[in-house]
This record gives C-alpha cells, sequence and structure tokens, in this order.
C-alpha cells in the first residue's frame, strides 16, 4: 500500500510515507520510525485529542447499548460487566489505535509543524492581515 489516506493508515497502521504497517510499536504505543523506510515518528506530536473524542464518543454509545439491553431483556446485574467492560476496553484500543494513526498520517501529509509566535518571523517578512 502505498501512500495510504489518512483512515487506511490509522486502521491498519500504516506508515503514511511508505504504507508498510509499521506505524505500531504496541497496541496504542508509536513505534521510534518506519523500518521500512526510516520516516521518524516520534517528531509527531499527537498528543491526546483521540483519547478526549473517545472517552465522549465510546462513553455515550456504551451507556446507549445498556440502557437498551437493560430495558429490553432485564438481565443480571453481573451480565452488564461481561458485555461492557470488555466491549469498552477493545472499543477504546482499536479507538486509539485508529484516531492517533489518522491524525499522525494527517500531521505527515499536511506537513504541520508547531506555530511560531510573532516575535520569531523575520524582520523582513510582513504581518498577516
Amino acid at each position: 500500500m502505498s501512500n495510504p489516506t489518512p483512515l487506511q493508515s490509522g486502521i491498519a497502521g500504516a506508515c503514511p510515507r511508505c504504507g508498510t504497517r509499521t506505524l505500531f510499536d504496541g497496541p496504542v504505543h508509536f513505534a521510534d520510525r518506519c523500518r521500512a523506510c526510516n520516516l521518524d515518528y516520534a517528531s509527531f506530536n499527537v498528543g491526546d485529542g483521540p483519547a478526549a473524542f473517545l472517552t465522549l464518543i465510546i462513553g455515550a454509545l456504551v451507556v446507549a447499548l445498556a440502557l437498551t439491553v437493560e430495558l429490553a431483556l432485564k438481565p443480571p446485574f453481573w451480565v452488564h460487566f461481561l458485555l461492557w467492560i470488555p466491549f469498552t476496553a477493545a472499543a477504546v484500543v482499536f479507538g486509539l489505535r485508529v484516531g492517533k494513526g489518522v491524525l499522525l498520517s494527517l500531521e505527515y501529509r499536511n506537513a504541520a509543524r508547531e506555530g511560531r509566535i510573532k516575535e520569531d518571523r523575520p524582520v523582513d517578512e510582513e504581518p498577516d492581515g
């Protein structure tokens, strides 16, 4: 897979440059660099953005599903533990892999870098606006 889309990169754990599945070193931990093309993953800063969105999205999904199961089937309380703890853990791990992979791929594709404050701009450069 050469030049994967950000979504393909996130789902497959593929390097955004060469498409080799080398993005992750663990379940949600980035590798230091791509073993195929030597792209340095440590230079990217994904941050905690995916975790914040996943907390809200997966939390709402689990609550809605748990309420639906409770109202429709009325299972014993321990059944909810057996259903929702593994489901939540799997959804968070999968969602973090996809979210972090997509954000890293977007950073690579858009050549995103940290912003500069006004004083860092060269003297001959005109200010925006």
